[in-house]
């Protein structure tokens, strides 16, 4: 998994902590199919409430700052993961400049937002 699909797993859980709390509540009959559990889509608003409602959020600001973003969901936010969220993210010739940060943080917001807090597959280790 890389390191977007940390940061969506730290706002929404894992597909794994998902995958065990839908087993714990339910029983499926032996005729029942089961497969994997589609998140329903959110907007951007949705994942900046989620963000909010993480501990600590009150503290730093991640909502324009990628380095405070990674920091709230315990990312190391150094240059070299930066740039290799960056990369994953299909940005090229990352720098850490302030203006591909904000446009780093843009990205993230909205591939989670699209997601619907589903990493999709090219994004996936």
């Amino acid at each position: 998994m890389g390191i977007f699909g940390s940061i969506k797993n730290a706002i929404f859980g894992s597909d794994d902590e998902e995958k065990t709390k839908s087993a714990a509540k339910t029983t499926p009959s032996p005729t029942a199919t089961t497969g994997p559990k589609e998140r329903a889509m959110i907007s951007l608003e949705q994942v900046e409430q989620r963000i909010a409602n993480i501990p600590g959020a009150d503290d730093l600001n991640w909502n324009t700052s990628i380095v405070d973003l990674m920091k709230l969901v315990k990312i190391d936010p150094s240059y070299d993961n930066r740039k290799e969220l960056a990369t994953e993210l299909g940005m090229v010739d990352y720098e850490g400049t302030a203006e591909q940060n904000m446009a780093l943080h843009h990205a993230v917001m909205n591939k989670i937002a699209l997601a619907g807090g589903v990493v999709p597959d090219d994004l996936k280790g």
